[in-house]
């Protein structure tokens, strides 16, 4: 009887094999940027920048990074792995071209960051189109989440300091448009501050506020159609006070910290006029309610805003607060929406929790830690992480139906990206031959078949 050793077959390993692609699902990241455009329009973004007699296109350099991060790179050295693979990614500068290039593009200061940005913002008008009924607006209305992310930091960085949490880093103020439930989401904003900044900050929520509106299309920078959501981080006077100055221009719902004045006319506030609470569907919440406030409670905030709270029974075990009521967990936000029921407007601002996905994406996605030592260099480096993550979400969004949609990076990287195939050449063209037992590769070919039906940029 022969030995056996160990649980899984033992096979030789040799190091010469040929005409195979590792990350060969990552074609599917490279057909979304053929089709929505970010290969032309974020090449010409670098080219003032671009060298004489210089061999790799910046704007193709800049994007091979991104493509490098969202197959679950870290690093500027990451993109070796498209480096390795020429026949689907072409071909890839070296490390130290990558390094010099995110080098000019931080010393050139803010002409970099708007071009760049500037360029992103025209390929998700582009892609919002392309995607027709998938795309954010469909409803005819865009939701923007701003939220602050902190980022841990391993060595001595510039702006690195401490922050609230104990930890040592920086902590970002990010905005992500809200695809809904049944779908992911897209960056539109990240402004790096250091990690003692404020998480109420007004003037770092303006800021991420503007730089958010820049990336929508020309018809939801200014409109009511276009919602800006924040938690209580973004109920300042300063804030509300500049949301509300677009008047009809914007719509806003910020969370609100409960204070003494909105504690004690919570207590003044009669039963009957408290609704119950409702969840996705109308189902009724059991257990919360909630009610309008009005009177004193608004003044000195903009005419127009208008104040809710929440009240619900505890989860077993919360420790309550001193603002809260009876027993009661309080909440309240800001908003300046009318003609539709206080129940549906807090479900509505509750929804802004997705934005902790949005954030874990991120995480996931190149922001575990700020891999430059400079300020400026790590603000290079955050839009080469919106980037990817803007691919990530197109992808789904262009090509994946169903429940793929809604698979978040780490899945899409096991399910599909690290798919290995075989390259062959026949008639003078590539194909690339997924293997027939990998479990997603249906998944693969119709996701890229549908990209092949969508119509060419220009």
């Amino acid at each position: 009887m022969k030995k056996r050793i160990g649980l899984y077959p033992r096979v030789r390993i040799e190091g010469g094999g040929r005409a195979v692609v590792s990350q060969a699902g990552g074609v599917l990241l490279v057909e979304t940027t053929r089709k929505a455009g970010p290969d032309t329009a974020v090449s010409a973004a670098p080219a003032p920048w671009r060298k004489a007699r210089a061999v790799h296109d910046p704007g193709k350099t800049l994007l091979d990074v991104a493509l490098a991060v969202a197959l679950g790179g870290d690093c500027l050295a990451d993109v070796g792995m498209l480096r390795a693979e020429p026949a689907v990614f072409g071909p890839v500068a070296s490390d130290p071209t990558v390094s010099r290039l995110v080098d000019t593009l931080a010393a050139s200061g803010p002409k970099a960051l708007n071009a760049i940005r500037s360029a992103r913002a025209e390929v998700r008008e582009r892609t919002w189109k392309l995607a027709g009924a998938s795309s954010p607006d469909a409803s005819g209305q865009v939701i923007v989440d701003l939220d602050g992310v902190l980022v841990v930091a391993h060595s001595d960085k510039e702006d690195a300091t401490a922050t609230w949490k104990k930890t040592f880093g920086h902590h970002p103020l990010m905005g992500f448009v809200d695809h809904g439930s049944g779908d992911s989401g897209e960056p539109v904003a990240a402004l790096l501050r250091p990690g003692n900044a404020g998480s109420d900050t007004a003037a770092d929520h303006i800021a991420t506020a503007q730089l958010a509106l820049a990336q929508l299309p020309k018809k939801y920078r200014r409109g009511l159609q276009t919602l800006i959501r924040t938690d209580s981080g973004g109920g300042t006077h300063e804030f509300v006070a500049w949301l509300a100055q677009r008047g009809r221009w914007l719509s806003y719902s910020v969370g609100m910290t409960i204070t003494d004045a909105i504690h004690h006319a919570v207590l003044k506030i009669p039963p009957a006029a408290w609704t119950v609470a409702v969840e996705p569907g109308g189902e009724i919440r059991d257990g919360a309610w909630v009610a309008e406030l009005d009177g004193d409670v608004l003044k000195g905030w903009p005419q127009g805003m208008r104040l809710i709270v929440r009240k619900e029974r505890p989860h077993p075990g919360t420790q309550l607060r001193l603002t809260d009521a009876d027993g009661l967990r309080l909440t309240a936000f800001a908003t300046n929406t009318t003609g539709v029921p206080i129940a549906a407007l807090e479900l509505r601002h509750r929804q802004r929790a997705r934005a902790e996905d949005r954030i874990r994406t991120a995480r996931a996605t190149g922001l575990p830690n700020l891999p430059l030592h400079d300020t400026a260099q790590n603000r290079i480096w955050l839009e080469i992480v919106q980037i990817a993550l803007d691919l990530l979400a197109w992808m789904p969004m262009l090509a994946l139906t169903g429940k793929t949609r809604r698979w978040e990076p780490r899945r899409l990287r096991l399910r599909l990206f690290s798919a290995a195939a075989q390259i062959i050449t026949t008639a003078r063209r590539r194909h690339l031959r997924f293997a027939r037992h990998w479990p997603w590769t249906d998944v693969i070919t119709k996701a890229l078949a549908r990209l092949e039906a969508l119509p060419n940029p220009g």
